[in-house]
């Protein structure tokens, strides 16, 4: 039989023994988007050709009415004897096995995404499983913060931390920073975070420092009921919180009672040493919180925009309530008042930097700490935070002159309230004075006193504690005028 001519037609009606010089041959009649070139020896098997040219095999059956047809890859990267085999088999599969190729592929389809599914699963439960603590307490804090006030969310801060960093305190020298006590749980796992070893890091805090590490075990309790909220920690933690533990809790101890006050007879003492303060805005800030009754932060975080002198009171900022105003009493108008004006903080805190004369730092401190001017030649600049730390040094110090030891600038908040009960001042005035929450239902809902009618009650206690203290304050007197110091 004579060899067929390259541009001569195919008779596509008929069945032929594939060959690769045919497929060759194979064109798309004109005006036809595909044609089909059928196999002679395996039915279904054809070589489909399009207008552009590109040709595939094919296996087209029919399943209980249904046609079906199934692209086996194109020609000629797939070979005929390899396009055969593949047509045998779906050959088998519709005509014998009766099976629809197309709905194998979609179950196999949906095996191999829930495998893939699984195996990402699998995946992000060994990460998770290999989370530690403090990777899970980093994810906790920065969720919680914006519920929380920032002394809470420093005290999450604090009670983790690595330690070992230059101390930072004023005659700190080389010293580093002490590790805060769940600084040892950080490192584990969560899952290995069990009851038996909490109990034992119980037992080994609650022997050096039981106050911190009770504090640090509330902390570690509440956080541990939030992972076990969260879908993705509760399966690496028993069912149980493993912190809420007896033994836990026998380790660490009681709190005790605080009974840091001043006593009326003390007053005298404690105002002397500590108007002996060469600090004048430490001096001022130690007498502030003794005569308001306020916490620490609140005062040291106070801005002169806060210090009201026409209405006479003080906007401050309540960790509780979010802010409360109080009295601006006389003597506490007339300390303010003598504090420059350096920023935006009543109580702020300044260095001194000599101009290119990094030796004579420390003597430029002395200097503004006794009230001297800056030297020649040197700059001001406002401390990291604007205002002054918490003065429990040059407070210790005064207190430890006066004959006071163990009074804690927390303890000026509770004698304040301890000394007013020499006035009998009625305590939901106090409270209100010191930003406690009511404590009885008619306080709570039924009691508005105003600025006017605290103030009342303020001076009061003011003037009482001043006359105990020896100091002869005349209320009427002007205060002396704000002074503003460049920086």
């Amino acid at each position: 039989m004579a060899r067929p001519k390259a541009n001569q037609p195919i008779d596509l009606s008929v069945t032929h023994e594939l060959s690769v010089g045919l497929i060759e041959r194979l064109t798309c009649p004109p005006n036809m988007p595909k044609a089909f070139l059928r196999d002679k020896d395996i039915t279904g098997l054809r070589v489909r050709v399009t207008a552009n040219g590109a040709k595939s095999f094919v296996y087209e059956a029919k399943l209980d009415g249904r046609a079906i047809s199934r692209t086996l890859g194109s020609f000629p990267l797939l070979s005929i004897d390899e396009a055969k085999d593949r047509a045998r088999t779906l050959a088998k599969m519709v005509k014998t096995d009766k099976v629809d190729p197309r709905e194998l592929e979609r179950q196999q389809q949906i095996v191999r995404a829930a495998d893939r599914v699984a195996e990402a699963a699998k995946v992000e439960a060994d990460k998770v499983a290999s989370l530690t603590v403090g990777e899970v307490w980093t994810d906790y804090i920065e969720k919680r913060r914006p519920f929380w006030g920032a002394l809470h969310y420093r005290d999450h801060i604090d009670k983790a931390k690595a330690g070992g960093m230059p101390s930072g305190r004023r005659g700190g020298g080389k010293q580093l920073t002490t590790p805060g006590p769940l600084a040892a749980l950080m490192p584990l796992a969560l899952k290995d975070l069990d009851q038996n070893t909490i109990e034992t890091w119980a037992a080994e805090e609650g022997r050096t420092r039981p106050s911190s590490a009770r504090l640090a075990w509330r902390l570690l309790t509440v956080f541990l009921t939030w992972c076990g909220e969260q879908p993705k920690y509760a399966a690496l933690l028993p069912t149980k919180n493993p912190a809420k533990t007896n033994k836990s809790r026998e380790a660490l101890g009681k709190a005790g009672v605080k009974k840091d006050v001043l006593q009326r007879g003390q007053l005298k003492a404690w105002f002397a040493a500590v108007q002996q303060i060469q600090n004048p805005t430490i001096s001022a800030c130690l007498q502030v919180l003794l005569l308001t009754g306020a916490r620490l932060n609140e005062i040291l975080t106070m801005r002169w925009e806060d210090v009201n002198t026409q209405w006479k009171g003080i906007s401050i900022n309540d960790k509780v309530e979010g802010g409360r105003e109080i009295p601006l009493t006389g003597y506490v108008e007339k300390l303010i008042a003598t504090l420059p004006r350096r920023n935006d903080y009543v109580f702020a805190s300044v260095r001194t930097l000599a101009m290119n004369q990094k030796n004579i730092l420390r003597r430029d401190r002395k200097s503004v700490a006794r009230g001297k001017a800056a030297p020649t030649g040197a700059v001001m600049e406002t401390s990291a935070t604007g205002h002054i730390s918490e003065p429990n040094t040059p407070h210790a110090r005064a207190c430890r002159a006066a004959g006071l030891d163990g009074l804690t600038l927390h303890g000026l908040r509770r004698s304040f309230k301890s000394l007013t009960e020499w006035q009998e001042v009625p305590v939901g005035v106090v409270a209100q004075i010191m930003g406690h929450k009511p404590s009885a239902t008619a306080e709570k809902h039924y009691t508005n006193r105003p600025l006017e009618l605290l103030a009342l009650h303020h001076e009061k206690i003011e003037a009482w504690i001043l006359a105990q203290a020896g100091i002869k304050f005349d209320a009427k007197a002007a205060p002396g005028t704000l002074r503003v110091v460049a920086t």
